[in-house]
Parts: C-alpha cells; sequence; structure tokens
C-alpha cells in the first residue's frame, strides 16, 4: 500500500464516534479509545482510498468519465470483498429512492396554486400592512 499524499484526508470524528457509540452495547460496558478511533478512522480512509482507486481503474479501461456504481462493486469484487457487493446495492437502491421522493416534493410555491404574479401581490400586500402597522407606533397599535 503506498503513502497517502494528502494526509488532510479524513472522516468526522464525531459522526465515526456516533457510528461506533451505536455499534457498541450499552450493556457490555466497553467503551472505544480515542486512539483507537483515529487508527479506526485512518483505516476507513484507506478503505475508500483503495476502493475508489480500483473503481477510478475500472472506469478509465471502459473510457468513462465518470464513477459509477457498478465500477464500484467490479472494484469490491476484485479486491475480494465480494461479501459487501449486496449491502452496497441495497444501500444504493435505497439512495436513489430516497432521491427521487425528493424530487416528487413540491415547494410551498407550487403546493399553493397560486401563480407567482398573485404570490407577490400578497407579498406585497402583507408588507404593506406591516409598514401602517410598524408606523402606527406601539401606542397606536393596541387600540
Amino acid at each position: 500500500m503506498e503513502a497517502r499524499g494528502n494526509d488532510d484526508l479524513s472522516l468526522p470524528k464525531a459522526t465515526v464516534q456516533k457510528i461506533i457509540t451505536e455499534i457498541l452495547p450499552t450493556s457490555a460496558g466497553l467503551s472505544f479509545a480515542r486512539d483507537a478511533r483515529d487508527l479506526l478512522i485512518e483505516c476507513c480512509v484507506e478503505f475508500i482510498t483503495l476502493i475508489s482507486s480500483e473503481a477510478n481503474e475500472i472506469a478509465e479501461k471502459e473510457a468513462k468519465k465518470t464513477i459509477a456504481c457498478e465500477h464500484v462493486t467490479k472494484a469490491l469484487e476484485d479486491l475480494g470483498f465480494q461479501e459487501y457487493v449486496q449491502d452496497v446495492l441495497g444501500v444504493a437502491n435505497e439512495h436513489k429512492e430516497h432521491q427521487r421522493s425528493r424530487e416528487k416534493k413540491q415547494s410551498k410555491m407550487e403546493q399553493s396554486g397560486l401563480t407567482e404574479e398573485e404570490l407577490l401581490r400578497q407579498q406585497e400586500e402583507l408588507f404593506g400592512a406591516a409598514r401602517v402597522k410598524y408606523n402606527q407606533g406601539p401606542a397606536d397599535a393596541a387600540t
């Protein structure tokens, strides 16, 4: 394994700590040392680098400019991590479904059923009412 050229590569410590905490059974009374967490982060970064480098080589051999899911799964298989492929595909499908559902959500403007001009007119009316109320002052506004 060659040395990383960029030592700035890392994962957020708080996120990794949260994952560790979720995995460790609370009943066991186990804790995870900071240096062990830091080592785990380094291992994760190295694993990501290894997989992405292999996926990049596969994409380049296919004359592709974008690394796709199939390049990542092929990289996992080529590097001997075939047991992860089904989980990776499952997570990829979940992500695609989540993205589709996000695209279907309408904005508040679309949900209102009003045209942009009607919404702008309503906004101006609200600003006008607020301006009048502000200019009346606190004593006048109470009456």
